[in-house]
């Protein structure tokens, strides 16, 4: 296939570049910088910046799928700037994104646009499946709007699939990067009470759900978490152990929240999340257990 990928230089992009031309698809990168490099791979780049314009012609016209990733990090200090940023990358990228595609004659056959578990809110130990109610909280918000625009391409004729992404973990990047110097330091815990939901998903895993989603009818909801989510406890407790470091050393909520601001709910909100919809296509995850997922990255 002709796939096209936005967002191609990120954690999420970069491994799912890599997994599709281990298949041999043509691939089609969209970045707001052309002087990347993916490695041996051959990968065709395009410059885009989703915060201003719509996607190039070329980069697009011969697509029979598009895996749409781009959005502003919500991984730093919510200032009004920030927040602006964040909605404003996903919403109106993903809405330039569709425009362009409803001028095309000849439109791709599928649409995977990333979302996040945080559109459930924080629900303390409610069950979340891609059936349950959504939040209301300002990430809550955002990726509604988000999945509203790329919902939108249904009425082109196109198939989506929107894949509500939990906590990633993989080497090089995600959230093992910011949470590993602290560990390594003798100096991790648990965060708040420790009693909140962390639904997390190893990269390959998550890979493994876009590829699956570009090469299955799947089109609707789909839980980007693995099946057997922890608590913030106990989640600590098997890192530290992976590492050989203990985790004793507990972060209050209120430092948190000098630190990040707003963006700390997201560290202290708990969110039990399971991707029955996920596993009912027939996708089987690698390392549903984290224990695993850990020991296959450290």
């Amino acid at each position: 296939m002709n796939i096209t990928i936005t967002g191609a230089t990120g954690f999420i992009g970069r491994r799912l570049i890599q997994r599709l031309a281990r298949d041999r698809h043509q691939l089609h990168a969209l970045s707001r910088r052309t002087n990347v490099k993916f490695g041996e791979t051959a990968v065709w780049i395009s410059k885009w910046d989703p915060m201003t314009e719509e996607p190039p012609e070329e980069s697009i016209a011969n697509a029979d799928a598009i895996v749409h990733l781009a959005g502003e990090p919500v991984a730093q200090r919510w200032t009004p700037e920030a927040k602006q940023k964040i909605l404003e990358s996903r919403v109106q990228g993903t809405r330039r994104l569709v425009q362009a595609l409803s001028t095309q004659k000849r439109r791709p056959a599928a649409l995977v646009c990333a979302s996040a578990i945080g559109i459930y809110g924080s629900r303390g130990d409610e069950i979340l499946t891609e059936s349950s109610a959504l939040g209301d909280d300002f990430l809550a918000e955002v990726c509604k709007e988000w999945e509203k625009q790329a919902q939108l391409a249904e009425s082109l004729g196109i198939r989506v699939a929107r894949i509500r992404i939990g906590i990633v973990l993989g080497k090089g990047g995600g959230a093992l990067e910011k949470m590993l110097p602290p560990f390594k330091a003798f100096v991790g815990g648990r965060i708040g009470s420790g009693k909140q939901w962390m639904s997390w998903i190893h990269v390959d895993d998550l890979v493994g759900t876009i590829h699956h989603a570009l090469t299955n009818p799947m089109s609707g909801i789909f839980n980007g978490a693995a099946p057997n989510p922890e608590t913030n406890s106990d989640f600590t407790a098997k890192l530290a152990a992976a590492l050989g470091r203990p985790a004793i050393f507990p972060v209050p909520g209120f430092a948190l929240r000098v630190i990040f601001g707003e963006m700390a709910g997201i560290l202290l909100g708990s969110q039990r999340v399971l991707p029955r919809a996920t596993e009912a296509t027939g996708y089987k995850f690698q390392y549903p257990e984290l224990g695993a997922a850990l020991q296959s990255i450290l």
